[in-house]
């Protein structure tokens, strides 16, 4: 299997970060492949910010937090069981929305392309950082912040544009789990 395909299958979302900081080239080798990704009339509908502040990321989980908690509430009846386990790890974690990692990328976008490319740049951060022996997450609770001015203010959020991602990167700790994925669904015509 070539390189490519081999992070395909492999990467893995991961949960768990060694506190060691992501050196900061790594990082741009990141956002340049994230930077490379296509997108809808070659727009580059994003722009980047990373998160490596300690006192700024906290701040993002005392947001995110009660957001995630409210928008989780219709899985107590529909889902229980998955609700209660969500609430435990939320009992349990210090950092149950960005699991501690070293760094958080943002990817945020602008344009009437955003929601069709953006997502391509995040899923060219997750590859790439895999490559380069990174962990990484899509976390999407992690964008439930924009409520909180001062946060929005540290991320430049601009009236019309929207937060996809945020992306977990670090040094995974300990083993990552690799669930089974079902066959894909195809129709030949």
């Amino acid at each position: 299997m070539n390189e490519t395909l081999n992070s395909i299958h492999k990467r893995r979302s991961v949960r768990a970060y060694e506190s060691k900081k992501v050196p900061r080239d790594i990082i741009e080798t990141i956002i340049d492949a994230a930077n490379n990704a296509p997108s809808g009339m070659n727009s580059q509908p994003w722009r980047f910010v990373v998160i490596e502040d300690d006192a700024l990321h906290r701040q993002m989980l005392e947001a995110a937090v009660p957001n995630a908690k409210t928008m989780l509430e219709p899985l107590k009846e529909s889902n229980p069981e998955r609700y209660q386990m969500i609430m435990k790890r939320y009992e349990e974690l210090d950092d149950p929305i960005y699991y501690g990692a070293p760094a958080i990328i943002f990817v945020i976008g602008t344009d009437k392309y955003a929601d069709m490319s953006c997502p391509l740049a995040c899923q060219n951060i997750m590859l790439s950082a895999y490559s380069l022996g990174l962990g990484s997450c899509w976390v999407a609770f992690g964008s439930l912040i924009t409520d909180n001015e001062e946060i929005t203010k540290s991320l430049e959020l601009k009236e019309g544009e929207k937060i996809f991602g945020p992306i977990l990167v670090g040094y995974p700790k300990g083993d990552t789990v690799s669930p089974d994925k079902k066959p894909p669904i195809v129709k030949w015509i």
